[in-house]
């Protein structure tokens, strides 16, 4: 019985965090999104998108920066999840200009 009480009362002190944790992923998201979207510079408008959940220690977003002439270029960005430092790798070259090599 007591084994019965003790889980039942885990189970519901479980359910506050449960139900916060899409806020606290949400926020995650946004500032991933903030601090990668902070580092590009130029011109072109980028589009971020952030994997949901990031790996222990890191948050990763892949940005994909579409230029005035038509041309793409793309770019991970990682987020120190512990210092909230962001950093930006690439340009990753273009598909095709990554196989003739």
């Amino acid at each position: 019985m007591l084994r019965l009480m003790t889980a039942a009362v885990i189970t519901l002190l479980a359910l506050p965090a449960a139900a916060s944790s899409d806020d606290a992923w949400e926020a995650f998201r946004a500032e991933v999104d903030s601090a990668c979207r902070a580092l590009i510079i130029g011109p072109g408008e980028p589009t971020v998108e952030v994997e949901p959940f990031g790996s222990a220690s890191y948050g990763v977003a892949l940005i994909t920066l579409a230029l005035p002439e038509g041309a793409s270029e793309r770019y991970a960005c990682v987020f120190d999840k512990q210092s909230s430092a962001a950093e930006l790798a690439g340009p990753f070259p273009e598909p095709e200009a990554a196989e003739s090599e």
